[in-house]
Order: structure tokens, then C-alpha cells, then sequence
């Protein structure tokens, strides 16, 4: 998945974020810039992940969101103004 994102949009597989909970969601981890396993997640799963992230039923995906990707582009919106 990650590949074909990169090829389809012209994005660099290390400037693409992955998010997962199971252990399919692994590879991709392994090809994105940036991991984030959910806390349902097993532990195997998380070891794998550069981050962790709230459980689904604690809206652990609209967190990882707002942590990894809006406050980052946020921060460097900032650096380059």
C-alpha cells in the first residue's frame, strides 16, 4: 500500500505516515516514514510501530492525527514562516 500511495501521488515513502493494529499493518510500518500502532494493538504489533497511539475506542486514530500530522505540519508551517 505504501508503494503504490508513493507512486500514485509522487510522495516519498518516507514522508508517508502508516497506522495499524494488527499484524498484516506490520510491512507497512516498515515502508512509511512514519509508524503508529493503535493501543488495541497486540504487544508485538506495538514493539513494531515507532509510536503508540489511544485505543480505537479512545478515538486513537483522530489522536495519532492530531499529534503526528496537524501539530507537525503546524511546526513547520512555524520554522518556515
Amino acid at each position: 500500500m505504501v508503494a503504490i500511495l508513493s507512486e500514485l501521488r509522487s510522495i516519498a515513502p518516507a514522508q508517508i505516515a502508516t497506522i495499524g493494529d494488527m499484524q498484516n499493518d506490520v510491512l507497512m510500518f516498515r515502508k512509511s516514514g512514519l509508524s503508529i500502532a493503535m493501543g488495541n494493538a497486540s504487544t508485538d504489533v506495538q514493539r513494531q510501530a515507532q509510536f503508540v497511539t489511544t485505543s480505537n475506542e479512545d478515538d486513537g486514530f483522530a489522536n495519532a492525527m492530531e499529534k503526528f500530522i496537524l501539530r507537525a505540519r503546524y511546526v513547520v508551517a512555524e520554522v518556515v514562516s
